[in-house]
């Protein structure tokens, strides 16, 4: 390499050393193998074993994210989480300090010139250190829309920008609309262990694909709507018949709304506990949230029922009002009561035993909407198989397919929206064996 090229190298590497802020983008995989590939080509060893290595690292690390260099660099710097996008989120641009808005701009320049440097680039810097007749190839992805919409905009302002600097107060303000880190980049995350997972291939499931129970998913739209627009929304409890399509019903809301910034978050029945602890850590970021809870019960004296309790009910801690929660159950009353538990003139264990009786059975009522979910007769469950087996394109006489519906009804769970699609997905499956076999045998 000549003179010029190797102080480029050692320029780069001073800027990525610099960052203050934004270390975490030359921190993670892709960004350690890019700085590895700048060190392996200014310290090239004999044979530049080590160089061929580290491109080709970088390469498979590239590959496998699907992504361009540039457009890792900046998707990055969009999910950045660090002191400066947390304040981003909270306060406005005027309010943040000097400092910090002044380690942005010098964090911003710097990651301008490791943008600049492209894949093109490093790999003619390969062929050079190497003596390769060739350069190594390139990986380079067509832009396939990866990027959010609303990314768009922010990332064309940094290509067309000449210095990035200029362009901090458009980053606050995007970090003040969409957020940053996991909740930036994920729609569906669980609590699991005191902290939040990533669920990148949530349920697809569709409202339109929901048939049956029109009242109830209209009043559960209209909360979410709600909740979306900054109004104060209900929590939820949606209970009634196994298989009623309660749990797919919140799913959906996420594939309905979730370019509005809504965010599903699932909490087990055993993480319940940690549910202040959420509720906090969610006030303060632009999303939506809904905590869903599913198939919820309780037994008695459990720690998960006081910590549902007091976010239901409120303490001294304004409620958030980002966060409702949605929980679904086959339960009317949440906790499971026995004959033994209800006091009789000889019980003197407690003086106020049917105070106590109450609580548990009208804790549901805390919940400020309950939806109910009733079993499924044959014409609505008839229903039900004749849009999903129109949706799924099936040919078949509406007598037959019925007739079908129902012996399979007969034989499996009864009817319900979860039959229902059970039958429909067997159903379809079949008749495209079917076909497919008999294509093949008259071929």
């Amino acid at each position: 390499m000549d003179i010029q090229a190797i102080a480029k190298v050692q320029f780069l590497q001073r800027q990525a050393a610099s960052l203050l802020l934004y270390q975490p983008v030359v921190q993670s995989e892709v960004g350690i193998a890019y700085l590895d590939l700048l060190q392996a080509i200014r310290y090239t060893d004999a044979d530049a074993r080590g160089c061929l290595q580290a491109y080709g690292n970088y390469f498979r690390c590239l590959a496998a994210r699907h992504q361009n260099w540039e457009e890792y660099l900046i998707t990055q710097i969009l999910r950045a989480d660090n002191p400066f996008t947390e304040l981003a989120q909270q306060q406005e641009f005027e309010n943040l300090s000097p400092a910090l808005v002044a380690a942005v701009q010098h964090d911003l320049q710097a990651l301008q010139s490791l943008y600049e440097c492209s894949s093109a680039t490093l790999s003619e810097w390969v062929q050079d250190v190497a003596h390769l007749s060739v350069s190594p190839v390139v990986w380079y992805v067509e832009k396939d829309g990866v990027a959010r919409i609303h990314e768009f905009p922010l990332i064309e302002k940094l290509q067309q920008l000449e210095h990035w600097a200029d362009a901090v107060q458009e980053l606050a303000a995007y970090y003040r609309q969409f957020g940053t880190g996991l909740f930036a980049e994920y729609k569906a995350l669980r609590w699991q262990d005191g902290q939040f997972i990533p669920i990148a291939y949530p349920d697809t499931v569709q409202l339109n694909q929901l048939v049956g129970y029109e009242s109830q998913k209209e009043a559960l739209l209209k909360n979410t709507e709600f909740l979306l627009s900054g109004q104060v929304a209900l929590h939820v409890l949606l209970y009634g018949s196994r298989g009623s399509g309660k749990s797919s019903l919140v799913k959906a809301l996420l594939n309905e709304y979730g370019d509005r910034n809504l965010r599903l978050l699932e909490v087990a029945k055993s993480e319940l506990k940690d549910l202040s602890i959420i509720v906090e850590q969610l006030r303060c970021v632009p999303q939506k949230f809904i905590i869903f809870v599913d198939d919820l019960s309780f037994e008695e004296d459990d720690d998960a029922f006081k910590a549902l309790k007091v976010v239901l009910e409120g303490n001294l801690t304004a409620r958030p009002q980002n966060a409702i929660v949605y929980a679904t159950s086959n339960r009317r009353h949440l906790i499971r009561e026995f004959f033994a538990d209800r006091p009789s003139p000889k019980d003197n264990d407690e003086i106020h035993a049917w105070d106590t009786m109450q609580e548990k059975l009208s804790f549901s009522d805390r919940f400020g909407l309950t939806l109910t979910f009733s079993g499924a007769d044959q014409k609505t469950y008839l229903h039900i198989i004749r849009h999903l087996a129109a949706q799924a394109e099936i040919d078949m006489s509406q007598e037959d397919l019925e007739r079908q519906a129902l012996q399979w009804a007969t034989r499996h769970n009864g009817r319900s929206g979860r039959t229902a699609r059970q039958f429909v997905d067997f159903l379809k499956a079949d008749l495209t064996t079917s076909r497919s076999t008999h294509h093949t045998t008259n071929t």
